[in-house]
């Protein structure tokens, strides 16, 4: 019989119940080609490759992470809350040992879900990814954890749940937010003042093809991993790279993210986008998950796969390298770049409009972070939405220092009311979530 190198366990949730529309592109067809192609493949029959099933997320693990607004049920629905466990099931999994490495093949995803939540953007309610991470960090005392994002569209909403943690590392590897949604992750988009450096954007031409994607990762982000030293890696494992997919403009294969699965050497991949329902996505999990498991992936084909799909222009493979060579710089001047921004400005401060492309709500947002040495910061956040809404969101770090727990729960307690619709406190060191409203 054949064995796996690492056991591999699977989570599959479609979401029958949750579509944008029955024909668009985000639909539970997304999941339902995928399972079929790996029970036609008999994985389930290989010793050390297991299906689990989705666990259900609650309310806590959704308010460890997120300030939604007026509340969670206004914003999640039951498809949501199983997504989000699913991703937890592989994580737990993982923790206790029951399997060594972990593919959440669930929907809806999450990556575009911001810490402020007042609709959809991007496909995205919840985060599913930090809503994972932040159930483990809980539950088995995690610390560092690195997220690499292979989405072809920029992790923007995972970026600013973690703008302000040095204990996670994310780094994002996408098509260049001038060509593609949601127009942000350019190499200046390195964190906050107390985590500067723990945000990384690698931006790509359009048109990268595999040697692009795998010269990145094996030039620059498994260096940078090995120096950050995490103890869990989790693939945010989106896959509208491939050369089929009908909202992208890269030129990736199944071949290429098996490839890639293998070098980089994940604990757990969570599903994000990935819109070539039927051309790509069957064989891009197949490679995915036979090199989680460490088996020959060399014959996974898509049936139209030809040289020219995944051919790279030399102009092409000249942009990706010297992105490649500027993140390596960056990280490696972190510090220094670090003293300059505090030096020409005050990077504790941040304003900026939000637009959910999905529900269509505009937001703006006041940001204040207490400079810190010690810990991520204190954190509050006024945010005000087109739709009526006006908050005010205090979040408090898990690893807090003693100044920033009692600032944060200054914030709270002085907080008017009056002047909000509703105050909200984040108390992690405390794991509680609390809740003034006007009146």
């Amino acid at each position: 019989m054949l064995r796996a190198k690492h056991r591999v366990g699977l989570v599959f949730f479609p979401a029958y119940d949750w579509a944008i529309s029955p024909t668009h592109p985000e639909r539970e067809e997304r999941l339902l080609y995928t399972q079929d192609q790996i029970l036609e493949e008999g994985l389930f029959d290989i010793e050390g490759i297991v299906e689990l099933k989705p666990d259900l997320a609650v309310l806590a693990d959704v308010q460890r992470v997120h300030f939604c607004v007026p509340d969670v049920w206004s914003v999640a629905t039951e498809s949501h809350f199983i997504s989000a466990g699913g991703a937890r099931t592989i994580g737990r999994a993982v923790m206790d040992r029951v399997i060594d490495k972990g593919f959440a093949l669930v929907r809806p995803p999450g990556h575009h879900a911001m810490r402020v939540v007042h609709g959809s953007r991007g496909f995205c309610n919840i985060n599913i990814e930090a809503v994972m991470i932040e159930h483990l960090r809980r539950a088995y005392g995690v610390r560092r954890v690195a997220v690499v994002d292979t989405d072809c569209h920029h992790g923007d909403g995972t970026q600013d749940i973690y703008w302000h943690d040095p204990d996670t590392l994310f780094i994002s590897l996408h098509q260049d937010g001038r060509t593609l949604y949601p127009g942000s992750g350019f190499p200046s988009e390195l964190g906050g003042p107390n985590a500067f450096g723990r945000t990384l954007n690698i931006p790509l031409p359009p048109h990268t093809g595999e040697e692009g994607f795998l010269h990145i990762i094996r030039h620059v982000v498994k260096p940078i991993l090995e120096e950050f030293r995490p103890e869990l890696v989790i693939n945010s494992a989106g896959q509208d790279n491939h050369y089929s997919d009908p909202i992208t403009h890269m030129n990736f294969s199944a071949q290429g993210y098996a490839e890639l699965t293998s070098l980089l050497n994940a604990d757990i991949a969570v599903l994000e986008g990935g819109y070539s329902i039927e051309s790509a996505l069957p064989y891009v999990n197949l490679g995915i998950v036979l090199a989680m498991a460490g088996l020959d992936f060399s014959h996974v084909r898509e049936p139209d796969y030809g040289p020219e799909r995944v051919r790279q222009e030399p102009g092409v493979t000249d942009a990706v390298k010297g992105v490649g060579e500027l993140i390596l710089t960056v990280w490696r001047d972190r510090q220094r770049l670090r003293e300059r921004l505090l030096a020409e400005r005050n990077p504790y401060r941040r304003s900026r409009r939000i637009y959910y492309d999905t529900d269509g709500i505009s937001e703006s947002q006041e940001e204040v972070v207490r400079p810190c040495e010690e810990c991520g910061g204190a954190l509050k956040i006024e945010s005000n939405s087109d739709r009526g809404a006006h908050i005010l969101a205090i979040h408090i770090p898990v690893r807090a220092c003693r100044e920033c727990r009692e600032e944060g729960r200054r914030w709270f307690h002085d907080a008017n009311a009056k002047r909000f619709d509703q105050v909200m406190l984040q108390d992690r060191p405390e794991d509680t979530y609390l809740v003034k409203k006007k009146g």
